[in-house]
């Protein structure tokens, strides 16, 4: 395009162009959703009122949300697992179902084996094998699922996706 510079470019769909002040800024986040924005301006170089204003341009945008994190052992969730899903017809009408579930916290369309995998959390044995039997395999366009029990969580992190 005239007049357009070269590096101007419109970023690739699904991707935004970060700054490493507001990377850092994540990044500080990340390692304490608490830390004020004081603390956070001294280490990025900014003001409280710039960071205020660049974590509100983040989560606005959606490149970034702000949420308590829990441990679903502790609030009550005895069983987690992950169901993959064999979907027959249109996909994204099954993957929207199952977002809409409370149970179910993931939700991914995938290319391979299975067509959806969803991560979902039960309060015991009984309500995981409602929730899988009677709720996702009575989905339209549901073929069939696989369910993976989760014996034990190895690692989970929040802290990927900056560099």
């Amino acid at each position: 395009m005239a007049g357009m510079a070269a590096n101007s470019a419109p970023a690739p769909r699904g991707q935004s162009t970060l700054d490493d002040v507001s990377r850092s800024i994540i990044e500080q986040l990340q390692q304490d959703g608490r830390r004020s924005y004081a603390s956070i301006g001294k280490v990025v170089g900014l003001s409280e009122a710039a960071v205020r204003q660049r974590v509100q341009r983040l989560t606005e945008s959606g490149i970034m949300q702000i949420v308590a994190v829990t441990d679903p052992l502790q609030i009550g969730f005895a069983r987690q697992a992950m169901v993959a899903v064999h979907v027959e017809g249109a996909i994204q009408p099954v993957a929207d179902a199952l977002s809409q579930m409370e149970e179910v916290v993931y939700v991914v369309v995938t290319a391979g084996t299975y067509d959806v995998l969803c991560e979902v959390v039960a309060t015991d044995d009984i309500e995981l094998l409602d929730l899988v039997s009677a709720r996702i395999r009575a989905i339209p366009g549901v073929r069939d699922t696989e369910t993976f029990m989760y014996l034990k969580l190895a690692k989970q992190t929040y802290s990927w996706g900056t560099r």
